[in-house]
């Protein structure tokens, strides 16, 4: 099951579609809620309450994105939950991806896994499939979005400024960042605004032999040197308090269905 929802600011209610119900929830806090015996609806709350942890407290605290700022605060991010145990089924992450295509208001979307087991170089492929296989249902050259993953599995590697990257992609679970093509052209065109929140490699590949550095190695830079400032283990507290918040989570999720 999946479920196709925006992530809105902070005490505003959020639509998420299970089925063919229409859900309600609100990011008032990131407290985690009372749990009901109701499955899917809790993971489905939870995962995308994490998700906005990561978003709030990492991305926009530590001004890793300004421009994420924007489009969450916009309306402008898409999250669909998906609650497939197995990484072999891509249809779930097909059928999360299609109306995507024709939403003109999405600029970025998540797509979320909290109960896929598969480590990140699986996930990795995962990913690679999943892109592969969305591209293949586009008309040739006609895929609007750039696909990334996001894992939680991660270390801090401060030697260079590109080994960061994946310390701060360290989603609370495996997700697919999903990004509209012509969006990533524009953030490119507008340095202010850029991010290494978002994977600018498929636009700078095109620039690679510039003389100056492209927008992802000055970002790339930029954020490793805000690290290195406010100290990689003040960054890595927030992210280990979002995973111990998640792993009491899912805990109490699983009772409450076993119950």
């Amino acid at each position: 099951m999946a479920t196709a929802a925006r992530l809105a600011p902070s005490a505003t209610p959020l639509t998420v579609r299970a089925g063919g119900r229409i859900l309600r929830a609100s990011f008032v806090s990131s407290e985690p809620a009372a749990f009901s015996p109701s499955f899917p609806e809790d993971w489905l709350r939870e995962a995308a309450r994490l998700h906005r942890r990561y978003l709030v407290e990492i991305v926009e605290h530590f001004n890793f994105c300004p421009w994420a700022v924007k489009a969450r605060a916009a309306g402008r991010l898409r999250v669909a939950v998906l609650l497939q145990t197995g990484d072999s089924d891509l249809e779930p992450s097909l059928r999360a991806l299609a109306p995507w295509s024709s939403d003109a208001g999405m600029e970025v979307g998540f797509l979320l896994y909290p109960r896929l087991p598969p480590g990140r170089v699986a996930f990795d492929a995962f990913t690679a499939r999943v892109r592969e296989a969305f591209a293949a249902r586009r008309p040739l050259g006609d895929s609007p979005f750039a696909l990334v993953a996001f894992h939680p599995d991660a270390a801090p590697d401060l030697a260079e400024a590109e080994r960061l990257i994946p310390f701060l992609r360290r989603t609370p679970d495996p997700c697919v960042q999903v990004v509209r093509i012509d969006v990533l052209d524009r953030v490119r065109g507008a340095a202010p605004e850029g991010t290494q929140f978002l994977d600018l490699s498929f636009l700078d590949r095109a620039a690679a032999l510039a003389p100056e550095p492209t927008l992802r190695e000055r970002v790339s830079r930029a954020n490793l040197g805000t690290v290195a400032e406010r100290g990689v283990a003040a960054v890595d507290a927030v992210f280990a308090d979002i995973l111990r918040d998640r792993e009491a989570t899912y805990r109490a999720l699983e009772a409450a269905r076993r119950t």
